[in-house]
């Protein structure tokens, strides 16, 4: 997750001769530093990374580019540190700016890779790849003449993208077309619905978020609007689906989450140093006029999901329903190095409302219902990856290793959340365990949702409710 922007001086080319990087240094300088056993021990050690550069381009078994070796000593080294920190090359940083914008000049079309070809997943309503007539399962095999066969997708997506007004020679393989189907198409600004909602049984508001980049918010208000026009007898409630959303921009979280909230904080963020921290507060006005919010989240929600989900539940301006989300309660800094991309860096771990960091713990959900019966079979969530930051046990006045010693003097104690106070009753009428005919599970087909079909029953069951101000935790 993007936090702020921060510029910083590249060090990559002095490296390649051992040298110090950073302004020259005099004689007395030097005397000191030499003094210092510390600082010396690091510049022995930059020196030894010299040495093996230089020993690896002489004598490895072939030529190597010292770009490459540079960049991936970089990347190693950032890596190292946990799994979220990384080093991006220069078309990895024009990515990564592409997918936050939520713009690009392309096809529409969300795709996969499947036996060396690019399939279609489906193209995006009213663009190029829609008006062709391109439909899910298509599987591309040539771009411009040239076969896919041995591209990454990643190059396949990078082709097929493209300024405004160029054109593009698609050959699609479709099952029940005994021969090649081939498609011209012009590319025209794609902006990809990370918002997607509709109304259930004419009275609740369901919209479904799938990142956190520059149109959400945005496209959350939209939604809200066009939900409230459809809805001839008014909305009774609000579903946010935030499952397997996998986070995005910090800035779209706190606006989401400030479009439910009156007042209060949403999150904030404790660095190394104390000074670095920072804290966001709701303003007046909710989207949602007071009415009954659920929150469905799984274990593939993440990071700005669970920023949302968090500051709502901790509010208790929603209910949260589903199974304990993924965990990572940490904030990348993205830093352009000019010229050579761009370091992704761990620089924050966040806090709820209430204090909590849920870093490596995840938030668990008020109303546990399982999407299957083996809903979190084999699935990793932060605490499992190599090298994820520990929960720094927000409230104990202890700091995790490595965070620096003004860390823990920021911890402030958490606080109990209000009771939920669910109406009598509704709890029992709600079912944790789908039945065993349960049909498998298709994000596509409301009817196999399980979670969805319990969501409606609690928010319906909200709504049958007078309605309440919101309550929150705080802390002083």
């Amino acid at each position: 997750m993007r936090h702020k922007v921060r510029t910083v001086a590249g060090v990559a080319a002095a490296f390649a001769a051992g040298a110090v990087c950073g302004p020259l240094l005099t004689s007395p300088v030097m005397s000191a530093l030499a003094q210092d056993g510390g600082r010396a021990e690091t510049y022995r050690l930059l020196n030894l990374f010299g040495d093996v550069f230089e020993r690896v381009r002489a004598e490895y078994v072939e030529p190597v580019n010292d770009r490459d070796v540079i960049e991936n000593a970089i990347n190693g080294m950032l890596q190292g540190l946990d799994p979220h920190s990384s080093y991006m090359n220069a078309r990895s940083f024009r990515d990564m700016q592409v997918q936050t914008r939520g713009e690009f000049g392309g096809l529409g079309i969300e795709v996969s890779q499947e036996a060396g070809y690019v399939k279609v997943i489906s193209p995006i309503d009213d663009t190029p790849a829609a008006r062709a007539g391109i439909k899910p399962g298509d599987l591309i095999t040539n771009l411009n003449g040239t076969s896919v066969q041995g591209m990454t997708l990643q190059e396949a997506v990078e082709q097929m993208r493209g300024e405004r007004g160029s054109s593009i020679r698609l050959t699609i393989r479709r099952e029940g077309t005994p021969t090649p189907i081939e498609v011209s198409l012009t590319r025209e600004v794609i902006r990809p619905q990370v918002v997607r909602a509709r109304l259930e049984g004419n009275d609740i508001a369901y919209i479904r978020m799938t990142s956190f980049n520059e149109q959400t918010e945005t496209g959350l208000r939209r939604a809200m609007t066009q939900l409230r026009s459809q809805a001839t007898g008014g909305l009774k409630g609000v579903i946010l689906d935030l499952r397997n959303n996998p986070g995005g921009l910090l800035d779209q979280a706190i606006q989401v989450s400030d479009d439910f909230l009156e007042q209060g904080e949403i999150v904030s963020t404790r660095a190394r140093r104390a000074e670095d921290a920072q804290r966001w507060n709701a303003r007046a006005g909710d989207i949602a006029q007071n009415l009954p919010v659920v929150v469905l989240i799984n274990g593939g929600s993440a990071s700005a999901s669970e920023i949302v989900a968090g500051a709502l539940q901790d509010h208790r301006r929603a209910v949260v329903l589903g199974v304990k989300s993924f965990g990572k309660g940490s904030v990348q800094t993205v830093m352009p190095l000019p010229g050579n991309g761009a370091i992704r860096l761990t620089t924050a771990r966040y806090y709820t409302p209430s204090g909590r960091s849920i870093q490596a713990t995840g938030i668990e959900p008020d109303v546990e219902v399982l999407a299957q019966r083996q809903d979190t079979a084999g699935r990793d969530r932060e605490a499992d990856l190599r090298r994820a930051l520990r929960n720094d046990g927000a409230g104990t006045g202890s700091s995790a290793p490595g965070t620096g010693a003004g860390a823990g003097a920021q911890n402030r104690p958490a606080v109990a959340l209000p009771p939920l106070n669910l109406p009598a009753g509704l709890s029992e009428r709600i079912q944790r365990l789908p039945p065993e005919d349960q049909p498998a599970f298709d994000l596509t087909k409301p009817e196999t949702d399980f979670q969805l079909q319990q969501g409606l029953v609690l928010v319906r069951g909200l709504a049958a409710q007078p309605q309440q101000p919101q309550r929150r935790a705080s802390r002083q």
